[in-house]
């Protein structure tokens, strides 16, 4: 992977998206189209941590600029994959003679991210697999790519967010960005999912083929599907089939074996014929403590009775508040955007009318940054709940949520000795 220019290049993103964020804080009207086509060109070519953060920022979309969000979504789908014979020296120098493994392996990858690229091919058995190959030299330059990413994060004190918190949200995504480089910790994990949920006859997770998994190239048999984006059009039926198991086992993650998928980009997930949920990538797998699962169900206990000094109570035990003066209108409104997705009955996540309120509430969260931010030790486990939301709403799910949460929330004021 090319260094020269990476810098120079990530430090000029940095400041078009500083010039945007500042404009529009100034009360004035950011070119966000412009500010996303620099994106897309600087990040599509470049890889990376930075553009692992655009993709995150694209999981939003319904809560970003319009224009920003349809560039980001595009790389997404359009990301620039990188050269043939690049991908290549790595195949070789994981395999050796690639001839001696595979019959034939095709050149244009057919899913391409921000830290590898995945390539079809056929092994000398006949098989048909999937190879996840990280781009060449991507551990070589990931440490300076994160040293400008961190200097970019520091707008965030534009916000008035302190530097201690940023540095400490900054460290909780550059460990997560270090541990995806493992493509053998990748490996071990789907085949601790695939034995965890052998009994459910909804769920996919390919299998690993560990003689041909390496860190920097993991071999899983091929499980052709539907993405998730694609099933936005699909029947009804099979929308709420896979919205009922995505649901399902993420409650069964986090309350059961304290561990949540936390990378919840669309492409990342599809559904096979039969409406099965196949999920892909387990690079990205963070354990959850049972006693911040209690505090986010406090949270939401309080949200849901709209107890605004309760929720205030509840974002201080975990870190999310500081500063004098609870922003007690801010929780109201919250919760009103909130409840009715988990009043009983079926929801429809869907209704553009939550959406629309939540975007309406966004600038008025960035406005209370200085008393209200979010808890340093939880940016992953918070994008990943956020990208599973979306991702409901993309399949316009109906769920009933009140039966949902009501056992966790009865399980969170239990004291776990009495469990």
């Amino acid at each position: 992977m090319r260094d020269r220019g990476r810098t120079r290049r990530l430090m000029g993103l940095g400041a078009r998206t500083g010039g945007a964020m500042l404009k529009t804080r100034l009360g004035g009207q950011a070119n966000w189209r412009a500010l996303g086509e620099a994106l897309f060109e600087g990040l599509s070519e470049l890889k990376g941590p930075a553009m692992k953060m655009a993709q995150m920022m694209s999981q939003w979309d319904d809560l970003l600029p319009p224009d920003l969000a349809e560039e980001l979504a595009r790389l997404q789908r359009q990301a620039e994959p990188m050269p043939w014979p690049r991908i290549r020296e790595a195949l070789v120098l994981q395999y050796g003679e690639l001839d001696e493994h595979f019959r034939e392996i095709e050149e244009r990858p057919f899913a391409s991210a921000s830290m590898g690229q995945v390539h079809k091919a056929i092994t000398r058995d006949g098989e048909t697999v999937v190879l996840k190959v990280q781009y060449p030299g991507l551990s070589e330059v990931l440490e300076s790519d994160l040293a400008q990413l961190k200097r970019i994060m520091r707008l965030g004190r534009w916000f008035k967010v302190p530097q201690a918190r940023l540095d400490a949200m900054f460290e909780e995504l550059a460990a997560g960005l270090r541990d995806e480089l493992d493509y053998l910790a990748e490996a071990r994990a789907l085949e601790r999912y695939r034995a965890r949920y052998a009994y459910d006859s909804r769920l996919i997770i390919p299998e690993p083929l560990m003689a041909l998994c390496g860190t920097r190239v993991l071999a899983m048999r091929f499980v052709e599907g539907t993405p998730l984006r694609g099933l936005e059009s699909a029947d009804d039926a099979t929308r709420q089939q896979v919205a009922a198991t995505l649901a399902d086992w993420i409650t069964e993650e986090l309350f059961t074996f304290g561990e949540l998928h936390a990378d919840p980009h669309a492409g990342n997930f599809a559904a096979d014929a039969q409406g099965r949920l196949i999920i892909y990538d387990f690079g990205a797998v963070i354990t959850v403590p049972e006693d911040r699962l209690m505090a986010m169900m406090a949270l939401l206990k309080a949200t849901l009775e709209k107890d605004a000094m309760a929720m205030d109570e509840a974002m201080l035990k975990m870190g999310g508040r500081q500063g004098q003066g609870a922003p007690l209108s801010l929780y109201r409104e919250a919760a009103e955007c909130v409840a009715p997705l988990f009043a009983p009955g079926e929801q429809d996540f869907g209704d553009v009318r939550v959406h629309r309120r939540l975007r309406e509430l966004s600038p008025k969260v960035w406005g209370a940054m200085d008393r209200l931010q979010p808890p340093a030790d939880t940016l992953l486990l918070s994008r990943a709940l956020n990208g599973h939301y979306w991702n409901l709403v993309r399949l316009k799910a109906r769920l009933d949520m009140h039966a949902r949460v009501t056992p966790l929330l009865n399980w969170a004021v239990v004291a776990p000795a009495e469990r």
